[in-house]
Formats: C-alpha cells, structure tokens, sequence
C-alpha cells in the first residue's frame, strides 16, 4: 500500500461534496475500509460499515423525495423502477468515479494499493458511506445538495431505465416460458473485490455466463448477453 502522506487530503474531497466538515473525523471514517482493522472491526461494528448501512438509507429516502416531486403523475410500480435504477450499485459507482472516490480510501498495508482502488467492487459501499457521513455532519439537506448535484443527468431521463433481468424475464413471459434461473460458476476474489461468475437460464435457450464485481451485477450482465441473443432471432 502507498504510504499514508501519498493519498489526497480528505477536504479535497469535501469539496467535491459541496460540504464542510464540521466534524472531520465522520469522513476519515467514511473513508477507512474494514480491511485495514481486519476482522475484529466487523465484529465491533467498523464505522465505515455503519455510515454505510445509514447513507443507503439516506440515498433511498432523497431519490424517493425527489422522484414524488419529479413525476407528479407517475404511478407507484414505474417510480419503484426508477428508484431501483437511481440507487443500484451501478448509479453508486457511477458518482463515485465523477468525484474520483477511489483514490481517497484508506485500504489495509500489504494489498496492492492501486489495483485495489480500481476495484469497482468497493466504490459503491464507499459513496453510500460518504452519505451516511454527509447526513450525520449536515443533516438531510447537505446529503440531499450532493445527491440532487450528482444524480441530475439520470433522474432527468424522460423514460424508466430498462434493467436487462425485468426485461429478460418479461420476455420470457412474452413467449410463454418459465422464469429465468441464474446460477453463480465461479466465486473467487478477496472479500473487499469478489468476481463473481453467473449463468442465466432460459428454456430453449443456450445458457449464458458473464461475470461483475458482485452476483446482481453478473447477472445483469448475463441477462443482457442473452438478450442479445434471443432479440436477434
């Protein structure tokens, strides 16, 4: 790992976030990864994870604000959808490489400092952190400012984001097949940047394999690989 005076002050990074700390200290803890206490800072309740179970909530509530504000006129079952998009891991990670997260997280010595960073697998359990620490230091609004900032350009999006597992399960429906299985090959990878490898089944069909930084991303990864196939024919 490279020494700790080669990462980036963390008050750059609140100014990206359009935020000042009063409190520092709650972004030193959005910024520490459980691997650099090891497995006693699960057992003791890490705060990284802690402001990370808080910002997913935090992010939750202000997209569903806002989706109720945006869409006057939508219905439960489409804002649901554009909610699940707007906060998926995806969306995370996304925002998290715009305001350039990975070079400010704090990763245990002994690992591959660079290659970790540019794990993708960490990025969106750090800006749901972030979150959880812009919430606790500036309340609601200062996590509301930063959301409405960095997710604009995809809540502006006139029609609902199109996830590739509802689309292949509701053509499969369209074709009066059964539901599409999905089924982990391969696991391997640290803790902290786990690949994951997943096939996709569908009746009739040749089963599909892809792989992401996380099971629902390889199976939405495989979802879309197959429906390149099945729209094809």
């Amino acid at each position: 790992m490279a020494a700790q005076n080669d990462r980036p002050n963390p008050a750059a990074l609140a100014e990206k976030l359009g935020h000042e700390f009063a409190t520092p200290r709650l972004l030193e803890d959005a910024l520490t990864h459980p691997s650099l206490s090891g497995g006693r800072a699960r057992k003791k309740g890490a705060p990284y994870e802690r402001l990370e179970f808080l910002g997913d909530r935090v992010l939750g509530l202000a997209i569903a604000e806002w989706l109720y504000e945006t869409f006057p006129n939508a219905a439960e079952g489409e804002m649901a959808k554009r909610h699940a998009a707007l906060v998926n891991r995806d969306a995370l990670r996304a925002v998290a490489v715009d305001i350039g997260l990975a070079k400010f997280v704090r990763l245990a010595k002994g690992e591959d400092a660079q290659a970790s960073r540019k794990n993708l697998a960490t990025l969106p359990d750090a800006m749901e952190a972030v979150i959880g620490a812009l919430y606790l230091d500036g309340g609601f609004p200062a996590a509301r400012t930063f959301i409405h900032k960095y997710w604009q350009q995809d809540i502006a999006v006139p029609e609902t984001p199109a996830d590739p597992k509802t689309t292949l399960q509701e053509w499969a429906q369209g074709q009066s097949l059964p539901l599409p299985t999905y089924r982990v090959i391969e696991n391997t990878g640290p803790a902290h940047a786990p690949r994951f490898v997943v096939e996709v089944s569908v009746k009739g069909c040749p089963p599909t394999q892809a792989e992401g930084n996380s099971k629902r991303d390889a199976q939405k990864a495989a979802a879309a690989k197959l429906l390149e196939t099945v729209l094809k024919k």
